[in-house]
């Protein structure tokens, strides 16, 4: 028979068991918690010391890069802001590189092309919104006096900008164009089976990215870098996402990344992850609603697109253009996503001087 002294001994190790495996799981519970923590913060911005380029400074203090091509401001008679598109910068500009010098000294044009905040030479924004875009472009075009009205050029991301610069600074607008788009698949104003069939059209691997800069934001980060999944073409530069007339482009124009290191010279979580979070996140407006700022035919707003665009589904655009008829739309058969660089003149003559 066990006296009570046993007993009691016997059930205090049970206790000391019990409680120091406890401590073990909540030890192991801490260290994963941390782990998944830390692997999904992003990184801080990369520093850079050498600034190569042309900067002007904003009211919060951060800076814009950018470059200027054509006629000189004071004599410019057309004066034009280019938006660059995702994993991009100021240096690729289709409008600098394909415009004929012909037209642009005919047309007196002043091309002002920038690095969007994160990527190249200007600085970060950390609280940036579909907004605060809007707001530093007109900052750009008065610390750079152009004037009380200019243009804006938009290409893939940087065209879907452009709506935030429809509904924020329409009053700043001389006219502006949208050179295939990027669409937010969650639009308030989408229908959601449209918007579900377009999605359905993109690799499987790009959907995910897509769902998680929308749903999880915070993870995008980790999703991105992780070597669990594929990585998003868009990220990877797969040329599986290109149309039959891209490939043609890139196989006679010669295609190179050259400018990739500078674009992400600040890290990928600055430029790209949170272009992504911004792009297709949550906005505090419906491009859907945005009313025509010219109605007075004072200027006019301009939609490119490619029936065959693998980035960016024609379907959504047609819904758009059928809510917004004052959008002039131009449906180019045959045309993938980067068709501008083949017809740049084309589309600055009809924004500027009306030829379609």
């Amino acid at each position: 028979m066990e006296t009570e002294r046993e007993i009691m001994s016997r059930g205090r190790r049970r206790t000391h068991t019990k409680f120091s495996f406890g401590v073990v799981r909540l030890v192991l519970s801490v260290g994963v918690l941390a782990c998944v923590y830390q692997s999904v913060q992003p990184p801080p911005p990369k520093m850079f010391t050498a600034v190569t380029s042309p900067r002007i400074k904003l009211r919060d203090g951060r800076h814009l890069a950018y470059k200027e091509l054509g006629a000189p401001r004071e004599e410019a008679k057309f004066k034009m802001i280019y938006i660059h598109g995702f994993d991009s910068c100021m240096h690729d500009s289709f409008f600098f590189h394909n415009l004929s010098p012909a037209l642009l000294e005919e047309l007196k044009i002043c091309i002002v092309s920038f690095d969007r905040p994160g990527y190249g030479e200007s600085d970060p924004d950390p609280n940036r919104t579909p907004s605060s875009i809007a707001f530093d472009i007109e900052e750009l075009a008065d610390g750079l006096g152009l004037g009380p009205k200019f243009y804006v050029i938009g290409f893939s991301m940087g065209g879907q900008i452009i709506w935030s610069c429809l509904h924020y600074i329409p009053h700043r607008l001389a006219g502006a164009a949208m050179v295939a788009p990027v669409v937010n698949y969650w639009w308030r104003n989408l229908p959601a089976k449209l918007s579900k069939e377009a999605l359905s059209l993109m690799l499987p691997r790009d959907q995910w990215m897509l769902r998680v800069a929308h749903y999880a934001p915070w993870l995008t980060f980790w999703w991105n870098t992780q070597r669990w999944f594929s990585i998003a073409s868009y990220i990877s530069c797969d040329p599986s996402i290109l149309s039959f007339q891209d490939k043609e482009i890139f196989s006679r124009l010669g295609f190179n990344d050259l400018n990739q290191g500078y674009a992400r010279k600040q890290g990928e979580y600055e430029s790209l992850h949170r272009d992504l979070m911004i792009g297709y996140g949550h906005w505090e407006f419906d491009p859907l609603d945005v009313q025509n700022p010219f109605k007075n035919s004072n200027g006019s707003v301009h939609l490119w697109h490619g029936d065959e665009d693998m980035f960016v589904p024609v379907s959504l655009q047609r819904f758009i253009i059928s809510k917004l008829p004052w959008v002039r739309y131009h449906e180019l058969t045959g045309s993938g996503h980067f068709f501008p660089s083949l017809m740049v003149d084309e589309i600055v003559k009809t924004l500027f001087v009306g030829e379609d």
